[in-house]
């Protein structure tokens, strides 16, 4: 019987397929005692299974590139973390088998993720992985992941991790369904960077039964379940009507009676690079550089090694824009070097600007190996700043910027609801704003961006996230400035058009997104744009702005 299920829809397309579950996590291993004469062969055990994994997880980086090799490398420290192997080490001597010392070890880290609220909680389903590739190598069982399967199929799972999404094999996966995880998380970004259709937060979707034929659409986050001939037939009809629109439309961002909106890129270093330049990306709007930053979390590169990083993606984009971010580190992306030890709660601790700010050399480094990557390139550079609270921020950024002489815009990203009540004073000490929609929902509704259970407050259609980022772009129109959005919300092709209508000047997304978005931005025109605006922030839900939006833009 024909079924219709709501998620959240995270990557464009639409997908038909028999439903494959991801294959089962590994057992917990039996809590035994062990001879503890036995406990030199046990702890050489597991420290050969998780130099293994964390060999797996570089290799397997190593093939994706790009964002997804960020987040293998991430995953394999994680398995180095020597906390965990000094715990792992200790609960052996004390007569715990190397499988359930992993185990045990791991299940104390998680718990301090869990609690730790914002971005690292939604990094226990990147530990969980690691865990269960520890153990099933231990055991000596297949490691749980993607089925196997000669046909192509849709795969649906709790969540996905990391090492299985990066190498994701398009041609057989069609799309996938996941019960947990956000428009931010992993199995998100990561699916943009495929182009595999893709709904998350869907609930019930573990129930859905083996082989079972759904339709799968990642723009609006409906998912059929044993859907009738008809109605297949319409879905592909429509996604092919979606294609050729994508391939007819080109050059820059605009409406349709000319209005300029430049459409920029996400990326995380010069491996993207290539997926942005083939998207028709008019520059980068989001340079994410703590990932240069997380190779080792010790020290920070040197200048040189920075220098070469940046100018490689400046010399991608000759006359083109290219907005980097300074470091983001700490809460979610803690590095020894820059992060405080112990903080209550560090998504509202010393993070991004913050952390820089005490630590100058860091933040100079940076803004001296910037300013020498540009010299004598035909590139618009602009550097901007995370987590800017108010002007005083502002302005220590600008004074940094102007003492490491750099030759660029400085900028403020506005992710906490105070920079978009206060923008119009900091645009007094800064040249553009750059809305980073993501933090500033999760601020703004006190919501965990990577809780899928919370996904209704994580909605970028939300009204009152719609009313500030309405006032910071008018603080910069009413000063001749710049205001963009470089999050997640900028690849929604209709809330594009919405984003556009409330004033915002740029709009820097996954380069997996910006055809659909320039295809849906040519087909209306500015004033349609703002009445749309108008018409999202006259409601109250993100539902009802949805619908109210997309009436006005289809003409209702």
């Amino acid at each position: 019987m024909t079924e219709t299920l709501r998620g959240v829809g995270v990557s464009h397309g639409v997908a038909i397929g028999q439903v494959r579950h991801m294959g089962t996590a590994v057992l917990e291993p039996p809590a035994r005692q062990a001879p503890t004469e036995g406990a030199p062969r046990e702890q050489a055990r597991a420290q050969q299974a998780v130099v293994a994994v964390a060999a797996d997880l570089q290799a397997r980086g190593n093939l994706a590139g790009g964002e997804a090799q960020a987040v293998l490398e991430a995953q394999a420290l994680m398995a180095l973390d020597p906390e965990l192997t000094a715990d792992v080490e200790r609960r052996i001597t004390v007569g715990s088998t190397a499988e359930r010392a992993v185990y045990d070890a791991f299940a104390s880290y998680r718990a301090l993720l869990a609690n730790a609220g914002e971005y690292l909680a939604g990094r226990v389903a990147d530990l969980d992985d690691v865990r269960n590739r520890i153990i099933a190598r231990l055991m000596g069982v297949p490691m749980p992941g993607v089925p196997d399967s000669d046909e192509p199929y849709v795969l649906v799972a709790r969540d996905l991790a990391p090492a299985d999404t990066a190498l994701l094999d398009p041609s057989l996966v069609l799309g996938f369904v996941t019960e947990e995880g956000g428009p931010t998380s992993h199995s998100a970004i990561l699916a943009r960077a495929l182009g595999v259709p893709a709904v998350v937060a869907l609930a019930g979707a573990k129930a859905l039964a083996e082989g079972v034929v759904v339709a799968v659409d990642g723009s609006t986050g409906v998912v059929t379940v044993d859907p009738s001939e008809e109605a297949r037939a319409e879905l592909r009809v429509i996604a092919a009507e979606r294609r050729a629109v994508l391939a007819a439309s080109t050059g820059p961002g605009q409406t349709s009676d000319g209005h300029r909106v430049p459409l920029l890129a996400n990326i995380g270093g010069p491996g993207d690079v290539q997926a942005a330049v083939a998207a028709g990306a008019e520059g980068v709007g989001l340079f994410r550089t703590e990932l240069l930053f997380l190779d080792d979390s010790r020290q920070a590169p040197s200048e040189e090694s920075q220098v070469a990083a940046y100018r490689a993606v400046l010399e991608a984009f000759p006359e083109g824009r290219v907005v980097v971010r300074v470091l983001d580190a700490g809460a979610d992306k803690p590095l020894a070097f820059l992060s405080p030890g112990e903080e209550p709660n560090p998504a509202l601790g010393v993070r991004g600007l913050r952390a820089l700010l005490d630590h100058p050399e860091v933040l100079g480094a940076q803004l001296r190996a910037l300013a020498r990557a540009a010299e004598g390139l035909p590139v618009y550079l602009e550097v901007m700043a995370p987590m800017v609270a108010d002007r005083i921020d502002a302005r220590a950024f600008a004074d940094a910027c102007r003492a490491a002489g750099l030759r660029a815009k400085f900028g403020a990203m506005v992710e906490i609801p105070s920079a978009a009540l206060r923008a119009r004073s900091i645009l007094q000490e800064v040249e553009f704003l750059s809305l980073g929609t993501n933090d500033l929902a999760q601020y703004t509704f006190a919501a965990d961006r990577q809780v899928g259970a919370l996904a209704r407050l994580q909605d970028p259609w939300q009204p009152a996230l719609l009313d500030l980022v309405a006032a910071a772009a008018e603080a910069a129109r009413a000063t001749g400035k710049s205001c963009g959005v470089c999050g997640e919300a900028a690849s929604d092709p209709a809330l594009a058009c919405v984003l556009a209508g409330l004033g915002v000047t740029s709009l820097s997304m996954g380069a997996s997104s910006i055809p659909y978005v320039r295809a849906r931005l040519a087909k209306h025109t500015l004033a349609q744009c703002e009445r749309a605006a108008a018409a999202a922030r006259a409601v109250d839900t993100a539902d009802e702005a949805r619908a109210a939006a997309h009436q006005v833009l289809s003409g209702e």
